[in-house]
């Protein structure tokens, strides 16, 4: 099997699709995977990692504050759609896959217009404009959240879950004393990306200093760039790192997490069974990590703490609140193991060989 899969600008997009290839190579005989980003994103310099064929693209997103600028993307859209059309007749590949990111609306346009069968992965509660627009093309679509469904054509659109969740099952938990915790203490693990964020961090030196006569422990990962900042906090039951290079690993032993809520974190989330506190960002399109933040509270997962109403009070009191009473945690516990699907990248393959026995 020939497939090309297309994903970019972030590891929300990236990673997931990297679990569909990793399923793909465990289910599929002579497979062969040619990926194409963008040409100066995360993915050109992640995906060669992975010895993965890449074709990089120059590729830019709408502009939605001056429609003006747009024209210059439009002739790189055609211009990316003549030049993928000529890849795809050399590679002739037998289906094609979008993961997300304003890079893939040329490379499945290309693909359709040339009668290859097509599908989307759309990984957030909110669909993204470029999943909109290529849904009227694609021949499935896979959905993360079952209330995705109903924002799709109905005779196209499969939930699966996020594909991520898959390789999340197979990482073993880190150990507690790599980090300077106690097996004892109840662990609560703040994270804002791997990156960090300016404005909680901001927020952040305000609130770690509280933590001090608590009975849990803290490991905030403050991001790289913002690390020396908070070298001045010597607080015994909070650990503060800059960076987590096994996030997932100590996802597994944390009993509580405060985080963004990008979709790759919550399907983390759900298939490890982590009840959180939910900070979304505001600053993202659409105001997407609202709107999966929401639906994690609303099924009994996680707690929303809106940004501008982060304090230590707040902080503080909602994770006093979590820990106090056993029972409400358990039942955050099981909402998160209702909502983990952790066959997801397996069931993508699944219905792509569907598809492909259809045609």
């Amino acid at each position: 099997m020939k497939v090309i899969i297309s994903a970019g600008g972030t590891g929300g997009h990236i990673f997931p699709a990297l679990a569909i290839i990793h399923a793909l190579e465990k289910q599929v005989r002579d497979l062969e995977i040619l990926y194409i980003g963008t040409s100066d994103r995360m993915e050109s310099t992640i995906i060669p990692k992975e010895n993965i064929p890449f074709l990089g693209i120059e590729m830019k997103g709408l502009n939605r504050k001056n429609p003006l600028k747009n024209f210059s993307v439009v002739s790189l859209i055609c211009k990316n759609i003549s030049l993928l059309k000529k890849k795809m007749k050399e590679f002739r590949p037998d289906i094609v896959i979008g993961v997300g990111g304003y890079v893939t609306f040329p490379v499945l346009y290309a693909a359709k217009s040339l009668g290859i069968p097509t599908v989307i992965h759309e990984q957030n509660s909110t669909p993204g404009l470029t999943n909109k627009l290529l849904s009227r093309y694609a021949d499935r679509i896979f959905v993360s959240f079952e209330e995705n469904k109903k924002d799709f054509p109905k005779k196209k659109v499969v939930f699966t879950g996020n594909p991520r969740s898959e390789e999340v099952i197979e990482v073993k938990p880190a150990k507690k004393k790599d980090y300077g915790l106690k097996e004892n203490k109840k662990c609560v693990l703040i994270v804002m990306g791997s990156l960090g964020s300016y404005t909680i961090n901001e927020k952040l030196k305000k609130i770690i200093p509280e933590f001090k006569n608590k009975d849990y422990e803290v490991i905030l990962v403050s991001g790289k760039d913002y690390y020396e900042q908070f070298r001045k906090f010597s607080i015994p039951n909070v650990k503060i790192v800059p960076f987590l290079d096994n996030m997932l690993g100590v996802l597994k032993f944390c009993d509580l997490v405060v985080s963004r809520a990008g979709a790759s974190m919550l399907s983390e989330l759900t298939v490890c069974a982590v009840p959180s506190i939910l900070i979304p960002s505001p600053y993202v399109t659409a105001n997407h990590q609202y709107k999966n933040a929401k639906a994690m509270e609303d099924a009994g997962a996680s707690f929303l703490l809106a940004e501008y109403k982060l304090s230590a009070k707040e902080l503080l009191n909602l994770i006093d609140s979590v820990f106090t009473n056993s029972e409400a945690y358990d039942k955050m516990v099981e909402a998160n193991k209702k909502l983990g699907v952790k066959t997801s990248a397996t069931k993508i393959v699944s219905e792509i060989k569907k598809l492909l026995k259809e045609d």
